[in-house]
């Protein structure tokens, strides 16, 4: 039912094996729902940023769109979608070739019902604005979370601001706004499209750095990744959180909001 497709033609063993332990490389991932993505302008946007910032050059997009389509006609209409960008020339090299393209598919997701509780960690992603692979910490944090008890964790920075999740964009609600963390962190791109959704439905948003001690003030928190627009939270660290149903509904309600569009 699903692929691994590299250059939108079935990916042979021979040429996954070197990339098993590759770790200078970037992707985005996506649920496809009938054939159909949210925020696929972002996710296009994403990966040609991205390797511009790795490879100092980037497939174009008509040609990644024309690797998505191989990918999901080989495949049902609702899938999890992953398409990693990487170089051929491998690690450790500085190279011209061109980028290449992994496509894979897997069953869809739509993520835990939640509330969450996060554990904290003092953590900085290193190229926080690149969703790049290889990232020992956001599973060994995530481990290390579980054997605490919590469900994840959120990352703190060293000037005592909360970023983001392991896998995670942190939201907030301070009961008339949403409010977004302002620290380096890694922009999702359902994230953005549920930012610019809010604009459009005329929804109070502000930036903002939140810091533990800020947490008591707020009026609910969630998370949102690639699996869904929102998860309620209902502590993070030793600080309980309101599980603001209606803030989660909006956040769905927004990323509704966005067209899906085919590759």
């Amino acid at each position: 039912m699903f692929v691994a497709q590299r250059n939108g033609r079935p990916a042979t063993a021979e040429e996954l094996a070197p990339l098993a332990f590759a770790g200078y490389a970037h992707f985005t991932a996506m649920q496809v729902r009938a054939g159909r993505v949210r925020g696929l302008d972002l996710h296009l946007e994403r990966l040609r940023r991205a390797s511009v910032e790795l490879f100092g050059r980037a497939v174009p997009d008509d040609r990644v769109r024309s690797y998505l389509r191989a990918a999901l006609r080989a495949g049902p209409a609702d899938v999890s979608l992953t398409a990693t960008v990487h170089s051929p020339a491998g690690e450790f090299t500085v190279s011209e070739a061109e980028p290449e393209v992994l496509v894979r598919t897997g069953p869809a997701a739509s993520g835990p019902a939640g509330p969450l509780a996060l554990a904290t960690v003092e953590h900085e992603r290193f190229l926080p604005a690149v969703k790049h692979v290889g990232e020992v910490a956001k599973t060994y944090v995530l481990r290390q979370a579980a054997g605490q008890g919590f469900d994840d964790a959120a990352f703190v920075d060293r000037r005592g601001r909360l970023s983001e999740g392991s896998i995670w964009n942190l939201a907030f609600w301070d009961g008339t706004a949403v409010v977004w963390p302002v620290a380096d962190m890694l922009v999702g791109t359902t994230m953005a499209a549920v930012r610019r959704q809010l604009d459009r439905l005329g929804v109070p948003q502000r930036a903002r750095e939140i810091t533990l001690a800020d947490l008591p003030a707020l009026a609910g928190a969630a998370v949102m990744n690639s699996w869904t627009p929102g998860v309620p939270v209902h502590r993070i660290g030793s600080v309980p959180l309101p599980e603001a149903e209606p803030f989660v509904r909006l956040l769905h309600r927004a990323y509704q909001a966005e067209p899906p569009a085919a590759p």
